[in-house]
């Protein structure tokens, strides 16, 4: 489970076992929780969050978009600044 970020207390990893984790998505994880967040548009898949980790799960999602998408495809991992 490659970590792409960490921020606030959350880290943020993406699995891919070929793809059968479909549709994309990252999981964000916190002390409590651990949940899956849709990259195309940063809504939860299923699961709790606390409110203000989710909203900042979302900003980071739209703000590292267009990254989150190549590394789907490419399943290659890079590290991405946190959110400041």
């Amino acid at each position: 489970m490659p970590t792409i970020s960490s921020f606030y207390g959350i880290i943020i990893v993406m699995y891919l076992r070929n793809k059968e984790h479909n549709p994309p998505h990252i999981h964000a994880i916190t002390q409590d929780f651990d949940a899956p967040f849709l990259i195309a548009t940063g809504e939860i898949m299923e699961g709790e969050f606390p409110p203000k980790a989710k909203a900042l799960v979302k900003e980071f999602i739209f703000k590292y978009q267009k990254e989150l998408n190549r590394m789907w495809e490419t399943e290659q991992y890079i590290k991405l600044p946190p959110l400041v």
